[in-house]
């Protein structure tokens, strides 16, 4: 079952909002079986929405539209479906109980600019809002089905979860669709893509696998399409089983889940705890951990140590191996790692001192020189990276490889 998204209103193709609504509609939709062919965005602009919902209308056969429902005169997507589908508006009665019903709320006066929301074009199921005042729509025509719904995206969500994708579910035959995602970190798509060769062409025409890279980590989506969804899932375990024992230490997890996620997870069920050294990441590894919840029963802390007096005071790096080696190097990354081990008493730590750029570097320290180390239970390692001249992309390659080591280290804990 294929499906189409419109997204309606100049603030999207100005860049003024970013469209977070499509990408959330296109996974919810995808659990229940139904694949989105295409995601469009238009102004507000009567004639181009006219000619979207014709155009998609040959591609698809559930069309979703959001935006452009709103009381103002920018707002005209309700006006542009009923001339579509050649109807009047009309006032719809359970639309105005719910204005009338929110205005009431927050005693507020209904204006006639807001009565006007209950006005719905003849044709169409109004589906509620209960999160706001503009109602939703639902067209069934000439065997395409229409969803309109308000743009601000938990009034559409709400709609979504509660009544518009049950109403789907009851209404459609549906097939079954099976994810199963592969995580993992340190190497290549390419590379990946040659270690696993023969069991990508040995997957039946009915399963599929997608490559999805992302600075340093390549995602493996297997997706299978069909009727038996136990058959389909033990099909996808099966060939998931076999990409995980072909590319060994590069997995880290079978779920689509963040990587320092995953990390998190793995650690905490071995009991383990991990604390940070950080210079050119200045508090980013530590944000990637933090910002999930639970993250203290793993994550000790740690210290951002930007100049090398915080380095020799808080973490013991040397006077000598600074003024010798300099911060970006392989003795001072091992003395910033062995004092987290010894003053932050985790079980792990990762160390990390680069020169992020777009300046500070030499000629035999460019930019993008970033010193890694990856230390607990006895192991230690020790890595130099040499990215490119970006300095987010760095800060952010940096935390990837940090992390990278760290799971290489944990997987040998693990067996």
């Amino acid at each position: 079952m294929l499906a189409e998204i419109i997204t309606i209103g100049d603030e999207i193709l100005i860049g003024q909002i970013v469209d977070t609504n499509s990408a959330w509609m296109a996974r919810e939709l995808n659990k229940i079986g139904i694949r989105v062919k295409q995601i469009s965005s238009v102004s507000d602009d009567k004639n181009h929405i006219l000619k979207a919902l014709a155009e998609a209308a040959g591609r698809a056969k559930i069309i979703f539209i959001t935006g452009g429902l709103g009381p103002t005169k920018d707002d005209i997507t309700k006006k542009t479906l009923a001339e579509y589908f050649g109807v009047e508006l009309v006032e719809n009665e359970e639309a105005l109980e719910n204005v009338t019903r929110i205005f009431a709320k927050y005693n507020r006066p209904l204006l006639e600019v807001n009565r006007q929301q209950a006005f719905v074009p003849a044709n169409c199921v109004v589906v509620p809002n209960k999160n706001g005042t503009a109602p939703g729509m639902w067209f069934d025509h000439e065997d395409v089905i229409y969803v309109s719904m308000p743009g601000v995206p938990f009034e559409m969500m709400y709609m979504m979860e509660e009544e518009v994708i049950p109403k789907i579910v009851a209404t459609l035959k549906l097939p079954s669709i099976v994810h199963k995602t592969l995580l993992t970190v340190g190497e290549g798509e390419s590379f990946l893509a040659e270690r696993i060769a023969d069991i990508e062409d040995s997957l039946p025409p009915y399963i599929k696998l997608a490559y999805l890279p992302k600075l340093g980590q390549v995602r493996l989506r297997l997706s299978a399409f069909g009727n038996d969804v136990n058959s389909l899932q033990n099909e996808v375990d099966a060939f998931a089983a076999r990409i995980i024992e072909r590319i060994g230490r590069v997995f880290v997890v079978d779920q689509d889940i963040p990587l320092e996620k995953a990390i998190m997870d793995k650690m905490g069920d071995l009991g383990l705890t991990v604390s940070v050294a950080e210079s050119c990441t200045g508090g980013y590894i530590s944000h990637l951990f933090t910002q999930h919840a639970g993250a203290s029963k793993v994550f000790l802390g740690g210290g951002i140590v930007y100049s090398y007096d915080l380095k020799e005071h808080i973490l013991g790096v040397k006077h000598e191996t600074l003024e010798q080696f300099g911060a970006v190097s392989e003795q001072t990354v091992k003395e910033m790692i062995e004092g987290a081990l010894l003053n932050f008493k985790s079980d792990f730590a990762i160390a990390v001192t680069g020169i992020a750029g777009p300046d500070g570097g030499t000629a035999d320290k460019p930019v993008g020189t970033v010193w890694i180390a990856a230390a607990g239970k006895g192991k230690l390692l020790i890595k130099k990276y040499t990215f490119g001249n970006k300095r987010q992309q760095n800060i952010e390659r940096s935390a990837v490889m940090a992390l990278s080591m760290l799971n290489t280290l944990l997987t040998d804990v693990a067996e």
